[in-house]
């Protein structure tokens, strides 16, 4: 069975929480940390979902909020749906072969 695996970007909340309402304001605590970061390269760290993040910059933001990096971003897994094809049959189907078709009628002439 397939699984599904996803993840959630919970840094803005962690921003929130301490009370940093802006992402420049990330810029110093960070360079405290000698992790240089442009302001939209944090603005994006903060506000969209990385993709690829360095482990330097989750170590310093877990410095930095003082929690794990369980903290700061939350996985989730859950069993992929089948697909249903199609082919297979439903058991809630009534198969239309000759057997259960009508007869066609014979119209005569009297």
């Amino acid at each position: 069975m397939k699984r599904k695996v996803d993840y959630t970007w919970r840094l803005s909340e962690l921003m929130a929480a301490r009370g940093l309402h802006n992402t420049t304001d990330l810029i110093p605590l960070l360079a405290e940390r000698d992790i240089t970061l442009s302001r939209p390269q944090v603005y994006r760290l903060v506000n969209q979902r990385p993709e690829r993040v360095s482990l330097q910059v989750i170590a310093a933001l877990c410095d930095i909020f003082d929690c794990t990096p369980a903290d700061v971003l939350t996985t989730t897994a859950a069993d992929a749906r089948v697909r249903k094809t199609g082919t297979a049959a439903s058991p809630n189907v009534v198969r239309l072969d000759r057997t259960v078709r009508p007869r066609r009628a014979n119209i005569l002439d009297e």
